[in-house]
């Protein structure tokens, strides 16, 4: 897996409008590991998609009205089947961590990549997703010279009183033997 312009090669591509520039493109220096779906616990749903390309009828689902007007985006959503696609450019700002601090830091979007798995706090990630995840993370790390192994986290850790994602659901140790053997 490979990055070349801020385009990941093996995702499928599409451009989100809800981007726009980093302050300092040079300054990628964390990745952030977020979890969703769309109805809550629903997979394989069209629902993500149409969120992030501004396209999410919210009268589709009872539960959508509190997502009317939101503009978010994340750079990459991992399916549950490991299909990756790319909203957002690397080297542009995805708008998916909101408010949010990291050593010291505030407004993660600047400096940060976001990237969504397909899922929730508390059901088990699939072995795809953990795979392609550390295959893009490596990517990331070998890309952005600021972004290292240790400058992984989780949405929880960037906004630990709003967010709970990836939740406990997410094996970390999992995550980062996947990833020591993929760099």
């Amino acid at each position: 897996m490979d990055i070349t312009a801020g385009k990941l090669n093996e995702a499928t591509q599409k451009l989100s409008p809800h981007h726009d520039e980093r302050p300092d493109p040079q300054d990628i220096s964390v990745l952030v590991v977020h979890g969703i779906s769309l109805p809550a616990g629903e997979f394989g749903q069209p629902y993500i998609d149409q969120l992030f390309m501004g396209t999410l009828d919210t009268k589709a689902h009872p539960t959508f009205d509190v997502l009317a007007g939101l503009r978010v985006s994340a750079h990459c959503v991992i399916h549950r089947n490991g299909r990756i696609v790319q909203y957002v450019p690397f080297d542009k700002r995805a708008w998916h961590a909101g408010v949010s601090h990291y050593c010291g830091r505030r407004r993660c979007n600047d400096f940060a990549i976001g990237i969504e798995l397909e899922g929730t706090d508390t059901d088990p990630y699939t072995k795809e997703q953990y795979q392609q995840l550390a295959r893009l993370a490596a990517a990331a790390v070998r890309e952005y010279p600021a972004l290292t192994p240790q400058r992984i986290v989780g949405h929880q850790h960037i906004a630990p009183v709003r967010k709970t994602d990836p939740g406990p659901a997410f094996d970390w140790d999992h995550f980062r033997s996947l990833l020591a053997q993929e760099l």
